[in-house]
């Protein structure tokens, strides 16, 4: 872990606050220097915490992304 957080430019106790729960929005650019370390895309990472509800049909990765930022 020490090295995980070292070589993504975060403390150790912030990367054991992440893992913990005890951050509940930890910042974007922290989140993606972690998975980049650790060799994770951000689509991987989202997928993980956000899986498709039951039932739901799949969509393009970003596809609803794209409109949102479009409006």
């Amino acid at each position: 872990m020490l090295e995980t957080a070292l070589d993504a430019r975060v403390s150790p106790e912030t990367l054991r606050k992440i893992e913990t729960g005890r951050v509940a929005t930890p910042a974007f650019p922290t989140i993606a220097a972690i998975a980049d370390v650790l060799g994770l895309s951000l689509d991987a990472v989202w997928a993980e915490i956000n899986p498709p509800e039951p039932g739901a049909e799949p969509t393009t990765p970003g596809h609803n992304t794209r409109e949102q930022l479009a409006s």
